[in-house]
């Protein structure tokens, strides 16, 4: 189930609970390249579980991993929300 309307999201915009996939990678070469070889590549999706009451960092959990990105990070990985916390969706932190 995919929310309509939230299309070019930024990862750092997504709150505690949020259930997103990712669609792109925008960040900086040297950032994309770390993040994508932690596993976070496009189609992946991830539950955002903690952020820092200043917005940094953001904690999220994909693929039996959690994973602590700063804010200026985060803002490099567009995403669309695919649920949110209370929704009923499962979500088991694979592709499948």
């Amino acid at each position: 189930m995919v929310i309509a309307g939230d299309n070019g999201m930024r990862l750092s915009e997504l709150k505690v609970g949020d259930k997103a996939e990712v669609t792109a990678l925008k960040a900086e070469s040297v950032i994309r390249r770390r993040i994508m070889d932690m596993g976070l590549i496009k189609g992946t999706r991830f539950k955002v579980l903690r952020v820092a009451p200043l917005g940094d960092p953001i904690e999220i959990f994909f693929k039996g991993l959690y994973l602590a990105m700063r804010k200026t990070e985060a803002e490099g990985v567009l995403v669309c929300k695919v649920g949110e916390n209370g929704d009923g969706v499962s979500f088991s932190g694979s592709n499948a």
